[in-house]
């Protein structure tokens, strides 16, 4: 009689591929969910510049049309620049209040070391690829046609007027306007529109700093712009969830409104491959290695930590319109502390110009190629000089990360010394509390007779209620 073999196969050897194809899934949609915000917002850019590509194809669309399209990212836009002023005013001050003096001078210091050498970096890097690269070529002034001229205005009255819109004659007037020198002589000052921080950021500093050294004496004014920092915040994040549809609608009105992309694109390609490829250099790869050098982290993660900001304002095409959610990644995600946050990221959305430096850099030689003219060292040199002020988000956000791990040790210190503080506190409330107490009971054969709401103390009658009396006891 032949044997019979069972042979069984256990289920998980049938269904492992399936548990683990599931747990996968199970595994991506739960990091989409955690991260469901940024997942938005990225599917918005995607969405905007695919339709605004498609709706290119189509016949000339009538301006009314694309005024509607852009619309609800004009709207995102104001939101944005709505919660400019109060976030960097509540950031200043409660940022600054919470260091001292010696403190503070540090971290400025830091941060103006740090900003002052990206710059640089950038503008010797857009230098070394356009006269690597050379874009420029005299066949394009003809295809181009005339130019129109600028003022001029000299590099001593441009440095002059960021000192003097430091120093605001007027606050309300400084929240709108700044001076400016125009191209006539003598140079006469004028108001122009600028950002608020351009003009505010000298005196709210000083404020801060002020305001720290009162003590216990302006504690009522700190709590009151941390709850004013709190609120700003909490609208911050309320705006950010409507961000992605407005970006979705910016870039597709955007790209839409672009006339004649093709032929830019044909006249302008080297040139705007020389700034794409500058700018991919300097904030992919100059950026995360000094961040590593300085700190031995690993710079990608912090990337993916700012990641929200990153996206924004590639969508919004402006760095002080995403600083409120440069905020929020800094200080949730990555866990930067806010005295750091609140005085960096304001500054360096003031002076920070490493984009800029970049850009035009290239820009001016662009130029000089494309006239014919040969440019030597020293007046390459010189068009570096004439650089404006900029906001880079990436610079920012890696700026504050190098300043906090510069600061951190300080920040500790100034911490410890803040419980210190608050330990003798509690120390001398609790003595007090004992000291009543005992007098108390010292004195608990004294004769206390409430009647008429008052009290008969040593023969003396005093006004005394009831809840006073519970209140004593």
């Amino acid at each position: 009689m032949p044997k019979q073999v069972e042979v069984r196969m256990l289920d998980s050897h049938l269904s492992s591929e399936e548990p683990k194809h599931r747990s996968l899934c199970l595994r991506l949609c739960d990091k989409l969910g955690k991260n469901l915000l940024l997942t938005l917002t990225v599917f918005g850019v995607i969405l905007g510049a695919v339709c605004g590509g498609l709706l290119r194809l189509v016949s000339p669309i009538h301006p009314d049309v694309v005024m509607l399209i852009a619309f609800p990212g004009d709207i995102l836009m104001r939101m944005l620049k709505m919660l400019i002023l109060p976030l960097i005013i509540s950031s200043l001050i409660t940022g600054l209040s919470g260091l001292d003096a010696k403190a503070s001078g540090r971290l400025g210091t830091r941060a103006m070391v740090y900003y002052m050498s990206t710059t640089i970096i950038a503008a010797v890097l857009g230098v070394i690829l356009v006269l690597a690269i050379h874009p420029g070529n005299p066949k394009l002034k003809k295809q181009l046609g005339p130019g129109k001229k600028n003022d001029e205005v000299s590099s001593l009255d441009a440095f002059l007027d960021l000192i003097r819109n430091l120093f605001p004659e007027n606050l309300v007037q400084a929240c709108f306007q700044q001076k400016r020198v125009l191209s006539v002589t003598p140079p006469p000052l004028c108001h122009v529109l600028a950002q608020p921080p351009a003009s505010l950021i000298g005196f709210f500093i000083a404020f801060g700093i002020a305001m720290g050294k009162m003590g216990e004496q302006a504690k009522l004014m700190v709590e009151f712009f941390n709850i004013l920092n709190e609120i700003v915040m909490k609208l911050v994040i309320m705006i950010m969830w409507y961000s992605p549809l407005g970006i979705a609608c910016l870039i597709c009105g955007k790209i839409i409104a672009i006339k004649d992309l093709e032929v830019v694109a044909r006249q302008l390609g080297m040139y705007m491959v020389t700034v794409i490829v500058g700018l991919i250099i300097h904030g992919g790869i100059f950026l995360p290695l000094i961040y590593f050098l300085v700190t031995r982290k690993n710079p990608f993660s912090f990337f993916a930590g700012i990641f929200q900001a990153w996206i924004t304002a590639l969508g919004t095409a402006s760095s002080a319109g995403t600083l409120p959610v440069t905020f929020r990644c800094l200080e949730e995600n990555l866990g930067i502390d806010k005295r750091v946050t609140r005085f960096v990221l304001p500054v360096g959305a003031t002076i920070n110009m490493d984009g800029t430096a970049l850009y035009e850099a290239v820009a001016a030689i662009f130029i000089a190629q494309m006239n014919g003219v040969i440019l030597d060292g020293g007046q390459i040199v010189t068009v570096r000089d004439r650089m404006r002020t900029s906001v880079n988000v990436v610079g920012d956000s890696f700026g504050a990360g190098i300043v906090y791990h510069l600061s951190k040790s300080e920040l500790d210190t100034i911490d410890s010394q803040h419980r210190v503080h608050e330990d003798i506190e509690m120390t001398k409330t609790q003595s007090i509390y004992d000291d009543m107490k005992n007098h108390r009971e010292s004195n608990s054969n004294q004769c206390v007779y409430a009647a008429h709401n008052s009290v008969i103390v040593d023969e003396c009658k005093v006004p005394f209620s009831f809840l006073d009396i519970e209140t004593c006891i």
